[in-house]
């Protein structure tokens, strides 16, 4: 058995790994009220914090959003024994409102290495907590794509 999945060829009979996360939005604020604004810094890049605020401030919702949609993602990549690479899964918002997730550096080896080409990702919250739900897409493998 591999040590972790490996996807199977696009457009065959197959799965694909979804991640789910929630964030305690309690956990958050308290985060935020203790270490402030810096301490979000190491896992969300400034273009991520922008999007999460309002003319009041930092929008707590959105921030526990960004950060349960960065979790879920990494979950798809089913990595042992690697660490969550904040910064190089980057969760924005398109401008149609919906979330967009980009990888970067690390993040985007871990998903090349599984097949992945892409992740889609929907997030919701309320008031207690936020929670995400990631699928990947899985990239077509070349000896699909050179066979069609």
């Amino acid at each position: 058995m591999p040590a972790r999945p490996v996807a199977p060829p696009a457009g065959g009979l197959g799965w694909a790994n979804l991640g789910m996360d929630i964030v305690s939005v309690n956990r958050v604020r308290r985060l935020l009220g203790q270490y402030g604004e810096k301490f979000f810094e190491r896992m969300l890049t400034p273009g991520e914090l922008a999007d999460c605020r309002t003319a009041d401030g930092l929008d707590i919702l959105s921030l526990c959003g960004r950060i349960a949609a960065k979790e879920a993602a990494f979950k798809t990549l089913r990595v042992r024994g690697r660490f969550l690479p904040w910064t190089d899964i980057v969760v924005r918002r398109s401008e149609g409102g919906w979330p967009l997730v980009e990888l970067r550096g690390p993040a985007a080896g871990m998903a090349q290495e599984s097949g992945i080409s892409e992740i889609t990702v929907s997030i919701s919250h309320d008031v207690d907590y936020a929670v995400a739900v990631a699928a990947p897409i899985i990239a077509p493998t070349p000896s699909v794509t050179s066979s069609r």
